[in-house]
């Protein structure tokens, strides 16, 4: 469908779109640089758009023909809570990504789904609460929780450092928190990580970030979640390996797809691409690195509207 056609038929039917966002803290600006972007693309298309706080009581969701999670990136201190409000979106209206995705995504044991599945990914370790704790005694390696976002919570260790590791590991566990255990692989520091992102069915655009945890920054510490990112040309070994991933994800028993996703890549210890994670909640669109792909993603909301 031409975006012409696509305008013409939004004027005409003036759907009414729901962005989905966090609340700052109190005197804070929202992080969240490409909604004010995206609102204005998809005002600019004859759609009304509404950026609302997932969290707030008075937002009327069934008001909306769609609504999309855009940058709720408080969702991983309150998963449960989450988690429900989307599964309460989804009965009200069209949810995007739908609500079983979103449950499904919101726990990163979904990567031993994807390894099970014959997807290439980071090896990884869950160390539930009361499991004794197991770290790699020969190599450095990453202790994050299964629900987490911009490095929240992560740190990375040398061997030597395992005193510090069990600290974490006993606070995160205190927290009702499962921890994950993952090698940390070095050509992070030298090739960094690729974000390929998919919006509509098809591949929108691609970054590489740089390495976000540094040696010995503890894991309650602030860090910068993309460290020089820069755009990226996604190689075909890249682009398998995502494809692959996209392929894994269970299917939707209401015939729902996807309209977004990100899928984050890292170079394993034999040098080919594997899955570090698969973003299908709330990934940065980083439309500001990206200005040409605005009016895709807007046609591609749109057109998810209108269905």
């Amino acid at each position: 469908m031409r975006m012409e056609s696509v305008v013409a038929r939004t004027a005409a039917a003036r759907v009414r779109i729901a962005l989905a966002t966090y609340r700052p803290e109190e005197g804070a600006e929202s992080l969240d640089r490409d909604l004010p972007v995206l609102r204005a693309a998809l005002e600019g298309a004859g759609a009304e758009a509404v950026v609302g706080y997932w969290d707030d009581p008075d937002v009327d969701w069934a008001a909306f023909d769609l609504v999309v999670i855009r940058s709720t990136w408080d969702y991983s201190w309150r998963v449960a809570e989450f988690v429900a409000w989307a599964e309460r979106c989804g009965k009200l209206t069209r949810l995007a990504n739908p609500a079983a995705v979103v449950r499904w995504n919101t726990d990163k044991l979904y990567i031993g789904d994807l390894a099970e599945a014959g997807v290439p990914t980071v090896p990884t370790r869950y160390l539930a609460p009361g499991a004794p704790a197991e770290f790699p005694d020969d190599r450095e390696y990453v202790v994050k929780p299964t629900s987490g976002a911009g490095a929240r919570l992560a740190a990375r260790y040398r061997p030597e450092e395992r005193e510090t590791a069990l600290r974490q590991l006993e606070r995160m566990h205190d927290r009702g928190l499962t921890a994950m255990v993952q090698p940390y692989l070095t050509s992070i520091d030298t090739a960094g990580e690729r974000a390929l992102q998919y919006y509509g069915g098809r591949l929108l655009h691609a970054s590489r970030k740089g390495a976000v945890l540094a040696p010995g920054t503890a894991y309650d510490a602030d860090k910068v979640a993309h460290p020089r990112l820069e755009p990226w040309q996604p190689t075909p070994a890249e682009l398998a390996v995502a494809e692959r991933a996209l392929a894994a994800v269970p299917r939707r028993t209401d015939g729902s797809e996807l309209l977004y996703a990100r899928v984050d890549l890292v170079d394993g210890d034999d040098g080919n691409p594997c899955v570090m994670e698969l973003e299908l909640v709330e990934p940065n669109l980083f439309l500001w690195l990206h200005p040409e792909s605005v009016p895709v993603v807007a046609e591609a909301v749109v057109k998810a509207a209108l269905r």
